[in-house]
């Protein structure tokens, strides 16, 4: 996993929050953020919790890509925390645009403990972007990838034996459901369009 692509899945859920906010453009500003007048409670066209929440999660990784850059790994982990820690449009049950941000972030967390050997943690971030990401989509299947390459670290940082061969299993099987997740991702995006 590279900080690329998380910053690339963070990117992609801003834009599309940023192009339902285009598309309100054509509403004049108050329209843009009260309900209209015909639609008693009806919740704002944007939700500015959100996108206050998608600016956090950038900030947080520019600052985890800043503190890695130079040799603090505790930082960068420091400031993914103050995201994963804090509050979350929508609270326990985070919108899913919230939840996929976080989901990407603890797989980044994930990443940096276990390049520290700090496995159990690791894999704990995991099963914690598991339970926001329980649909079948990238987000889940990048969690998976994660567990994977968490347990081949593991692996390779223990002896011969027993032990290591477990962890080599779990990484393989890891990586298995990451590829069957992924592949039906691709296949429901495609359709018939796939190749046969």
């Amino acid at each position: 996993m590279t900080r690329r692509s998380v910053k690339m899945g963070i990117v992609a859920i801003a834009l599309a929050v940023m192009g339902a906010l285009g598309a309100s453009c054509a509403r004049s500003d108050r329209a843009a953020t009260q309900p209209a007048a015909n639609e008693p409670g009806a919740a704002p066209v944007v939700d500015s919790v959100l996108l206050a929440f998608l600016s956090k999660a950038r900030a947080a990784h520019h600052k985890a890509d800043l503190a890695e850059a130079s040799g603090d790994v505790a930082g960068a982990i420091a400031a993914l925390e103050s995201l994963t820690n804090g509050a979350r449009p929508g609270g326990a049950t985070p919108l899913p645009e919230a939840s996929e941000v976080l989901s990407d972030t603890y797989a980044r967390l994930a990443d940096l403990r276990s390049a520290k050997s700090e496995f159990d943690a690791a894999l704990g971030d995991v099963d914690a972007g598991l339970l926001l990401a329980k649909e079948t989509t990238y987000f889940r299947g990048h969690l998976f990838e994660v567990r994977g390459l968490v347990e081949e670290r593991r692996a390779k940082s223990m002896p011969e034996g027993e032990g290591r061969e477990r962890a080599r299993k779990a990484a393989m099987d890891a990586f298995d459901e990451a590829v069957r997740i992924q592949d039906q991702v691709i296949s429901s995006a495609l359709g018939d369009a796939g190749p046969r």
